[in-house]
């Protein structure tokens, strides 16, 4: 009898689903999903204090510069005559930069083994370091896939700040010298700034996304949060992610020092010239390079026994909607941007993910007869059941982390007068109590490196996970007079410190009021 009772119940149930389906006019809601926990595992890095992660860990704890003076030869005008060359040299502010060095021996980048790969037309510098960068990534991560499958759930996404100015300044001169005949059939392929996405998606068959973020010097940072939200949402199992900047020519240093954004103060000194917080600052030395991590879903690198460096647990963006160059001095771009990033967008707070996480977290037999019973009694729709049922596995449970769970930041910090203070005070208000008592180690690696521009967020989001990997903290080069928003407790690191970091925040702010950050945390 009851049987029979439960048989008809069913049936009745089933109609009238079947019915109510039928008779709607309006299409089903899209199926519900759930992110992805994203983890980083593998690392590349080409910088002004060398060619390899190891070398510039190990150079930038130590407390080295890789900033020196600007020669002629730097300026890449080949097309021009001596003279131009030279009045060009002598009308720039600006004479220091952090430039990559370049040779055959350890710890260089090797320009002919990068410029002229036999399988690949010449490419511009920026393209070459991006190349180089994801190459160690890749062997760091141990991932070459050979199976198709695999390729095509790889993907790509490196940004760049300006591509290759150089390139463009050699074709305006073939105009004025009636030359433009002359002009190479690969001139567009070597500016535009996704060729370095391009090219090392085509150098090993990734046929996954094929991103380039262009966001000026939040580039770096917006290239990997945009690969992670890929990785996230199922585009792909494995990103190759970063940012590539080549900009240290005659015409991007004379435009800065034009913009009065370069320091001038330290052509006699080039080592002291970038000191971010420091009270002497004055504006920002231009760098090259290049930083690419390899993010991947945390099932797909244990499944395969990956080396995980860090998670990724945030990514935060806003927009300071104020000045073209400048940021708003309340530095609410900032702080949006930070707190976006601590919120955690695994977040969910409907009563439906109430119930799948609960489900997940005891999965018994109760939990399941008290969603029947929901779907019996008209509180949930049979369609929310069965797929309550179906996701156990994936329905995310975690939380944002606190403000003071956070152990280290680097900050954006360019060395410029303005921009810094700015964002010690969003740091300050973020963090509050825990900034303010000196248990947040905080500091910028600008001093070590300069400014890489469409890099910079890549290079130091890199410096971020080997800060939480190695539990080292690094230091604020030539910070000796700080600005005054500092007090005793509430200071930028002047050491490198050994610390355990559990979680840490990687700042990138960029012309046009666009920011973002980073989130990293300990694997464990």
């Amino acid at each position: 009898m009851a049987r029979r009772c439960w048989h008809k119940l069913q049936t009745t149930r089933r109609f009238q689903l079947a019915r109510q389906l039928s008779s709607s006019s309006s299409l089903p809601p899209p199926p519900l999903s759930s992110p992805r926990r994203v983890v980083v595992t593998g690392l590349g890095l080409v910088s002004p204090l060398g060619c390899g992660v190891e070398t510039t860990w190990k150079r930038l704890i130590e407390g080295e510069c890789g900033i020196r003076a600007v020669t002629p030869e730097d300026l890449k005008m080949n097309a021009f005559d001596k003279q131009t060359q030279m009045l060009t040299f002598d009308h720039l502010t600006s004479k220091v930069a952090a430039v990559v060095p370049c040779g055959t021996a350890p710890g260089e980048f090797n320009e002919d083994l990068w410029f002229n790969a036999k399988d690949q037309r010449p490419v511009a510098r920026f393209i070459s370091y991006a190349l180089c960068a994801a190459d160690e990534a890749l062997k760091d991560a141990k991932w070459v896939p050979t199976d198709q499958e695999e390729k095509e759930r790889t993907g790509v996404s490196i940004g760049g700040g300006t591509g290759s100015i150089s390139d463009i300044l050699d074709a305006a001169q073939m105009i004025c010298e009636k030359r433009i005949r002359q002009l190479s059939p690969f001139f567009i392929p070597r500016i535009l700034i996704n060729m370095a996405s391009g090219h090392v998606s085509m150098k090993y068959g990734f046929q996954g996304p094929n991103h380039a973020a262009v966001t000026a010097c939040a580039t770096g940072a917006h290239s990997i949060g945009d690969a992670m939200r890929m990785v996230q949402f199922g585009d792909a199992d494995v990103m190759v992610a970063g940012g590539t900047e080549s900009s240290i020519d005659a015409l991007s240093i004379a435009g800065f020092c034009k913009a009065r954004a370069l320091t001038t103060k330290y052509n006699s000194c080039p080592v002291e010239a970038s000191r971010p917080f420091d009270c002497d600052r004055d504006g920002f030395v231009i760098g090259e390079g290049s930083g690419v991590l390899i993010l991947e879903e945390l099932e797909h690198a244990k499944s395969r026994g990956a080396k995980i460096y860090a998670e990724v647990r945030g990514y935060g963006m806003s927009g300071d909607a104020y000045h073209i160059t400048q940021p708003h001095t309340d530095g609410r771009g900032a702080i949006l941007a930070m707190a976006r990033a601590l919120k955690q967008h695994f977040r969910q707070k409907s009563k439906l993910y109430a119930i799948a996480s609960c489900l997940r977290m005891w999965k018994n037999i109760s939990c399941v007869l008290l969603a029947l019973y929901l779907w019996y009694s008209d509180k949930l729709p049979a369609s929310i059941v069965i797929w309550l049922i179906m996701h156990l596995h994936t329905v995310p449970f975690q939380s944002g982390l606190h403000p003071n769970q956070v152990d280290h930041v680097n900050a954006h910090a360019t060395s410029t007068p303005l921009g810094d203070t700015i964002e010690a005070n969003a740091i300050k208000s973020i963090f509050a109590d825990h900034a303010t008592s000196g248990a947040l180690a905080f500091s910028s690696t600008k001093g070590a490196v300069g400014h890489l521009l469409g890099a910079a967020g890549a290079v130091e989001a890199i410096f971020t996970v080997l800060a939480i990997h190695h539990g080292v903290a690094p230091l604020t080069l030539n910070l000796s007079k700080p600005d005054p928003v500092f007090n005793d407790a509430f200071m930028p690191l002047s050491a490198s410190k050994e610390m355990p970091i559990r979680a840490a925040l990687s700042n990138s702010f960029g012309f046009g009021g666009t920011n973002a950050s980073l989130l990293f945390a300990s694997p464990s």
